[in-house]
């Protein structure tokens, strides 16, 4: 049980040290996130369709 206590104790010790983002930190990260996101799906999307209407094309010439 001591070692829980203390355990706890050093999670708060620790928790002080955090510092915390700006709200337009925040909102900066979440928008670069969210825009990084977007563009690597669009590519993945992009690469797909282009794989498998090659693949199609090939199986179709044989």
């Amino acid at each position: 049980m001591d070692k829980i206590t203390e355990y706890f104790k050093e999670v708060l010790a620790e928790a002080k040290h955090i510092t915390w983002p700006t709200r337009k930190q925040a909102i900066y990260a979440t928008i670069a996130v969210l825009a990084i996101s977007v563009f690597v799906a669009y590519y993945l999307g992009l690469l797909d369709f282009i794989f498998s209407k090659s693949l199609e094309r090939a199986l179709l010439l044989r």
